[in-house]
Formats: structure tokens, C-alpha cells, sequence
């Protein structure tokens, strides 16, 4: 079975129709995701969707792009969520410099501040990247959690993506690599060993092909499956395996028992 690990099902674009979706998971093979809070406001939502839905499991983190909001007493509160929601891993987190704010430094801060809580909570760590790769990954070689992590989205280099795996982390890939100019990712698939990718959506966005520009979810995930066996020469089924077991492995979950 498919077990997505990034969602964002707490989205307003699941509104309409969010349980008829996922209670459908299991007749469309998916076995499960994990719901990432990117802001204070989605930590809530995420976590009553993880209470409703025993095959959802919940990360919390402050995605760069709210890394604004992470001071004084939201810290503390940060910490108390972690501490009451006991959550698969700490994420999204990261740096997403597309924007002009908020600024680098603050990013940086919030992001190192992140990662110490994943070795103060034995997590591992969702990281988001966005035009910020070097930097994304000097840090996480400097900062980096025990426990490792996933680099979701993954949007670097092949070459980078090899020295992420040497450091022990996973890479995410989603839609992206059925696009037509998603050579980059489609040449790390080919670089990196299959027991170091994870599967991903970031539903509602980045619908693979035929469906961009559609809202994405996780029942679009066997056209990526399909995609990442063209690419290493293996059957889907192996690939959705393999992905399961490293789901498994870097967040300390049993899928299987759902």
C-alpha cells in the first residue's frame, strides 16, 4: 500500500468534500498520511483531523514563511503542543527565501531553534527548501537532528541529494517528478538507493501529470509510483514497499496495524 508522507488536509480546499476523501483511502490503496502543521493557526486543525482518523499521524512545525511568529511566549507554546500532541516528527521547518519576508535571519533563527526540539523530543524533521539550498544544507549539516529526516519537495541537485542520503536523510518527491521539467528530480530518483525515498503529495498542491493544476491528494499518488518505477526499473509494487517500510522506519510508525 501508499502511505503519503505530506499532507495538508487541514486545508480549505478539502472542505467540501474532506471525509468522503479520505475515508476513501483504503479502497484507492493508500494506507495512511502524515498531516503537517505549517503555521500556529493549522496545528489545531491537524491535530483533531490525527484524532479522527487513526490513519492519519500528526507533525508540528513553523514553516519559514511564518518564522516571524516564532518568538517569546509562541515558543513556550510551540513546546507545549509537542509535549501534549506527541507528534511523528517536528515539520514543516526550513527556509523558503522566494519571498523578500520575512528575512533570512529570522528564518535561520527559527530554523536552528526547530531542529535543537527535534533532538529535545527524539524527533526526526520535515524540512522545506525553497531557493535556499546550500544554506538549507549547511545548516542541516551543522544543526541536523539525531534522529535525521525527510527533505520534502525535494528540489536540489542530484548531486546534493546523494550527499543528504550519505548524511542519512530521505528525500521526498511528489508530482513534481512526472512533470516534463522535472529532470532534476527525475535524475536524483535515478541517483539515490530506493530505501532513502519517501513518498509525498503536499496536497492540495503540486499535482502530478495529467492533473496539474488540479487540487492534488494522496489518491494521485500511484501516477508517481508508477513514475519512480519507470525511473529505477522496478515494478510499482516494490516501489510502494519500499516507500511504506522507510515511512515506517524514519517516523517510528506501524502502518500495517491500521
Amino acid at each position: 500500500m501508499i502511505f503519503d508522507t505530506h499532507t495538508h488536509y487541514d486545508d480549505q480546499a478539502f472542505d467540501e468534500d474532506r471525509d468522503l476523501l479520505l475515508r476513501s483511502f483504503r479502497d484507492n490503496n493508500i494506507a495512511g498520511a502524515i498531516c503537517a502543521s505549517a503555521e500556529f493557526a493549522s496545528i489545531p486543525k491537524i491535530v483533531k483531523l490525527c484524532e479522527e482518523y487513526d490513519f492519519l499521524f500528526p507533525t508540528i512545525g513553523i514553516h519559514p514563511n511564518d518564522a516571524a511568529d516564532l518568538k517569546g511566549d509562541k515558543r513556550t507554546f510551540l513546546e507545549h503542543c509537542i509535549e501534549t500532541v506527541k507528534p511523528v516528527s517536528i515539520g514543516e521547518i526550513g527556509l523558503d527565501y522566494h519571498y523578500d519576508e520575512p528575512s533570512p535571519e529570522i528564518q535561520r533563527k527559527a530554523f536552528i531553534y526547530q531542529l535543537s526540539l527535534c533532538d529535545k523530543y527524539d524527533l526526526p524533521v520535515i524540512v522545506h527548501s525553497r531557493d535556499a539550498a546550500e544554506e538549507t544544507f549547511n545548516i542541516i549539516k551543522e544543526h541536523g537532528p539525531a534522529k535525521k529526516g525527510v527533505i520534502h519537495c525535494y528540489s536540489g541537485s542530484p548531486e546534493m541529494a546523494v550527499e543528504y542520503v550519505k548524511m542519512g536523510y530521505y528525500i521526498g518527491v511528489g508530482g513534481v517528478v512526472t512533470f516534463k521539467n522535472g529532470r532534476k528530480l527525475k535524475e536524483t530518483v535515478s541517483a539515490i538507493p530506493l530505501d532513502m525515498i519517501l513518498l509525498e503529495t503536499d496536497c492540495p498542491y503540486l499535482a502530478p501529470t495529467p492533473h496539474r493544476g488540479e487540487r492534488n491528494s494522496s489518491l494521485f499518488l500511484p501516477l508517481v509510483v508508477s513514475e519512480i518505477a519507470s525511473l529505477k526499473g522496478i515494478t510499482p509494487a516494490e516501489v510502494e514497499d519500499a516507500t511504506l517500510k522507510n515511512a515506517e522506519r524514519l517516523f517510528n510508525i506501524s502502518v500495517k496495524d491500521l
